[in-house]
């Protein structure tokens, strides 16, 4: 008897200028998506960390929560003056920013999703990339902290009533990012200030642990940064951007890449091997390797350890994203030349283009990658397309315009293996090149799957705008074309200046 297949099913949200829809994920029956909800006017849709709810923000600032599981509305929340929402990790709370129409109104509320009741309230003036979410969860919300002024406050997620129960004090604080699974440990940044250089710390989240920082880095010319945590709260990756170079050769500034380590073993520079900017850093699932694109273009891309020792180098390339699949076996590259690898048997499954990607996303059990061009980034050409794992077109649909495209989050352990990746990994084999006209079919077909990148080519000198129309200028003022392939004209006005050369020649030699 056939085993059961107990995964869930793959959903896909889409959102365009007439609101939300759900779409069955694939495999699709007929070649078409079904529809799990018709459209649903709204301005902002998105699921929670874990996939269990839903939250669209529908016309007069009413927010609508969903339960996935069958995709009711389970709570409706009425908040004036909205201007920002969103879900805890578990979809336990809804946090909400509304424009304060009274000097210190308490305008952020942090909302129970089941009983539709307000937990805590604060006053917060406004909102950036680093100060929003305002309150912090770790994936399990069983930590809940907030970026204050010099210091990160601590809560009892459990009961909010208690207030702050411990703060850690960090003078000229800008900005956090607390670890996920599990939450504990939060990095800090403090920027450079009167010649002080700028520092990353990291502290332990349990009360009695946060007086002294567990790892710490400091650097100077740094305006930015972005800190990213594995999976295990292990390691911390800090992307430092300056908007200056000073070397002169980049106009967006400088990037470099550092690493720390909760147990103190690494704190330091990650060593690249390829002058430029850090374009994407990512972990993989398991929180063992990460992959960075990075150096000027053509980019080069590297797996390394948690060690920082190189693993695999997967050659250079028109490249600026990278993306692991959750399965954990193999990744693609973005946004237009997409390329897709086995990092374990250190091949290339695969190569294919998704022109002008402004979002791109594996699906939960791996088997699939989805690409999407949506507005306002790009206003025409909107649509999505989705893959096989090995880079193999299987579904694409175009939209007047597109505005959002996601995955419902599921945790990949409820997927299975991919049984068919690794079954054609493993029988994947890189052959010597032979001379032309032998081998079968199947044997050059496997070799186009297995090669590398194709060598990029060196780049021309650059020519300013104005002058790369000068051979045609040149050429239509001289009579002559600007390429071996001449034009009538040019042909019949470069035969006259030739008879006339030879008449003149002809008339020296009979006047001498």
């Amino acid at each position: 008897m056939a085993a059961i297949d107990r995964s869930p099913s793959l959903d896909i949200l889409v959102r365009g200028p007439e609101g939300f829809s759900l779409w069955n994920g694939p495999p699709f029956s007929n070649g078409q998506p079904g529809v799990k909800i018709e459209k649903v006017a709204c301005s902002n849709v998105n699921f929670s960390e874990d996939g269990s709810r839903l939250m669209a923000t529908k016309p007069d600032s009413v927010i609508s929560i969903y339960d996935c599981s069958s995709y009711k509305e389970i709570r409706s929340f009425q908040v004036p003056n909205l201007a920002a929402a969103t879900l805890s990790p578990r979809g336990t709370f809804l946090q909400t920013f509304q424009r304060s129409t009274t000097p210190q109104e308490k305008n952020v509320i942090l909302w129970n999703t089941e009983t539709g009741d307000p937990v805590y309230h604060q006053f917060q003036k406004s909102i950036t990339k680093t100060t929003w979410p305002s309150i912090r969860f770790s994936s399990d919300e069983a930590i809940a902290c907030r970026l204050a002024t010099n210091e990160i406050q601590f809560f009892d997620a459990r009961d909010f009533s208690k207030g702050v129960v411990h703060r850690i004090r960090v003078p000229g604080l800008a900005a956090i990012e607390l670890s996920k699974t599990p939450g504990s440990h939060v990095a800090a940044f403090v920027p450079e200030s009167k010649g002080v250089p700028a520092s990353i710390q990291i502290f332990g989240c349990e009360k009695g642990s946060e007086s002294q920082p567990v790892a710490r880095r400091s650097f100077f010319r740094c305006s930015t940064v972005q800190l990213s945590w594995n999976r295990g709260s292990t390691g911390l990756l800090t992307v430092v951007q300056s908007d200056v170079d000073k070397t002169n050769q980049s106009y967006y500034g400088e990037s470099k890449l550092n690493y720390l380590t909760t147990d103190g073993t690494f704190e330091g520079v990650v060593s690249l091997r390829k002058e430029g900017p850090v374009h994407d850093v990512q972990w993989s699932y398991s929180g063992s390797e990460f992959a960075v694109v990075y150096g000027f273009m053509p980019a080069k891309a590297t797996v390394f350890d948690k060690k920082c020792n190189p693993l695999l180098e997967l050659g250079t390339g028109p490249y600026n994203t990278i993306r692991w699949n959750p399965k954990g076996k193999c990744f693609g590259n973005l946004p237009g030349d997409m390329a897709f690898w086995d990092y374990v048997d250190k091949k290339q499954l695969g190569t294919t283009k998704a022109e002008w990607s402004v979002t791109s996303e594996w699906s939960p059990d791996g088997r699939y990658f989805m690409t999407a061009t949506t507005a306002p980034r790009l206003q025409v050409d909107n649509g999505i397309k989705i893959f096989h794992y090995n880079g193999s077109l299987y579904f694409k649909k175009m939209f007047d315009k597109l505005f959002q495209v996601d995955w419902k989050p599921e945790s990949p352990e409820r997927f299975a293996e991919i049984v068919e990746l690794i079954k054609s990994i493993d029988s994947l084999k890189v052959e010597e090149a032979k001379p032309q006209g032998q081998g079968s079919k199947s044997s050059q077909a496997s070799k186009k799957i297995t090669s590398t990148n194709p060598p990029t080519q060196k780049p021309a000198a650059y020519r300013p705008p104005h002058a790369k129309n000068s051979a045609a200028i040149q050429a239509e003022l001289f009579g002559e074309a600007p390429n071996d392939a001449m034009s009538k004209n040019a042909l019949r006005n470069k035969k006259k200046r030739e008879k006339q050369k030879e008449k003149k020649a002809a008339e020296a030699a009979g006047g001498s």
